[in-house]
């Protein structure tokens, strides 16, 4: 298995330890080092560096901290996705969050920036990983403008949005949170195999109250998605790993 999303580099002094388990249950993770709050990129990827060729990384800004509008800091983001651009395998997490974005100040923070890391992706061509919530539309509709390949990361929006959204080629990714996000179960259960990646985004998103999440638990998805399209467990196993290998281009 491989998880297509999560973010090791925010299990406090735990990295190495969490990144060695997950060597014995998964073939590889991707780590969406992201800007947000005291997580900078340049420490984060100091931090998994160790580790790149079992976790593979990509580079992007938080819409929750693009809400704030901080171009100094957007601009020191800028310049270290360009120094790594040959080493990440997408540009994100970018995106919008309106659940969280509420003023209209905020918003148009979040759009000004995801428009100038969208536009990064573009040059550098590179696929996004995204972050929609409350806002898939409109995120759906700049990525087409961009014609960039994308992943929606941890969709939790309308089926019928998600059924456009594949069928325009891009890919939405299915999280541990299954159980207890209804849309992500109603998605899982309306989208082909073949469109669909997993994810946990650690240490987020347990799909066990109380408890930290961690990557090996992707298996949990992929259990979870085989029981609700009857499929065999292996069956989902393998074609979302390669649906993985190849949206992100890995190789292993």
């Amino acid at each position: 298995m491989i998880d297509a999303h999560c973010h090791i580099e925010m299990f406090k002094g735990r990295a190495g330890e969490v990144v060695e388990e997950s060597r014995k249950h998964l073939q590889a993770v991707v780590d969406s080092i992201t800007e947000y709050r005291k997580f900078h990129v340049w420490k984060s990827w100091e931090l998994l560096e160790p580790y790149f060729g079992f976790v593979f990384p990509t580079l992007g800004y938080a819409p929750n901290e693009a809400r704030r509008g901080n171009w100094e800091k957007v601009k020191r983001v800028e310049e270290f996705i360009c120094e790594h651009a040959d080493e990440i395998v997408a540009v994100g997490e970018i995106g919008l969050d309106f659940y969280y974005a509420k003023t209209e100040e905020e918003r148009k923070n979040q759009r000004e920036i995801f428009h100038h890391f969208l536009n990064l992706a573009v040059e550098l061509d590179k696929p996004v990983v995204l972050h929609a919530r409350d806002a898939e539309r409109e995120v759906f509709e700049a990525i087409q403008r961009a014609g960039v390949k994308a992943y929606f990361h941890s969709y939790s929006g309308p089926a019928d949005l998600a059924l456009e959204i594949v069928e325009n080629g891009h890919i939405i990714g299915i999280n541990t949170g299954i159980d207890f996000i209804p849309a992500v179960k109603k998605a899982a259960e309306v989208l082909p195999l073949e469109s669909i990646i997993v994810e946990t985004d650690a240490p987020y998103m347990s799909p066990y109250k109380g408890e930290k999440n961690y990557p090996w638990n992707v298996e949990y998805a992929v259990r979870r998605i085989a029981e609700i399209k009857g499929l065999e467990f292996e069956e989902v196993e393998k074609t979302t790993e390669k649906n993985t290998i190849q949206f992100f281009d890995l190789k292993l």
